[in-house]
């Protein structure tokens, strides 16, 4: 088994984002993904949080590059707040990946405000970029988009860098999430990848 911990942890940024797209395109579903959402020609979107942290987390513990990876987040930002329009980009980008093996997340970021406190259970404040949302992402390694654009070239943002991600290190990003959110995803994530260092909430 390769140990990522050591061969992307604590170098340069270039040479990380250059390991993470090269390990993105060991999963074949991500790659397929990536491959094909420049088709739906939505100006600014990424495909982020988990399916890309879990990769990395699955390449290091030498596991299968899909296990544990329960939906693809995809995340863009449009103004218009209509649940109706919000539905048609839904269907569009299904449809566009409905031979996927794993499910698709689609949220307008800029909606999130408007249902965040009936699930969650307490209210926030609306975002104004698709960038400032993923800035409130629950832990530092799981803040991160990603796209790959028509010209093969990939962008990537990642407010908090990649060093924890390949550490295998969780930390919470207190941004927005609460204790109690954290410390269950904490539990879930343990039980799937035992390798992962915990930061205490108390410790962050």
């Amino acid at each position: 088994m390769e140990n990522t911990k050591y061969t992307a942890h604590n170098i340069d940024l270039s040479s990380q984002m250059e390991y993470l797209t090269s390990i993105i395109l060991m999963n074949p579903v991500l790659d397929s993904v990536f491959k094909k959402a420049p088709k739906l020609k939505i100006e600014h979107y990424y495909i982020g949080a988990g399916c890309i942290t879990q990769s990395i987390w699955n390449h290091h513990c030498g596991y299968p590059i899909t296990q544990g990876i329960k939906d693809i987040d995809f995340v863009y930002y449009d103004p218009d707040l209509s649940f109706d329009k919000e539905c048609e980009v839904i269907e569009r980008v299904k449809g566009l990946f409905d031979d996927v093996p794993i499910s698709v997340d689609v949220k307008n970021q800029a909606r999130v405000h408007l249902w965040y406190e009936q699930h969650f259970g307490y209210a926030i404040t609306p975002y104004f970029s698709l960038e400032e949302a993923i800035n409130t992402w629950p832990t530092t390694a799981t803040a991160i988009g990603l796209r790959k654009n028509e010209n093969d070239t990939w962008r990537l943002y990642a407010p908090f860098g990649l060093n924890d991600l390949f550490g295998l290190i969780v930390r919470a990003n207190k941004a927005q999430i609460t204790k109690e959110i954290f410390e269950k995803k904490v539990l879930r994530w343990k039980t799937n990848w035992p390798d992962l260092i915990v930061i205490p909430w108390d410790y962050t």
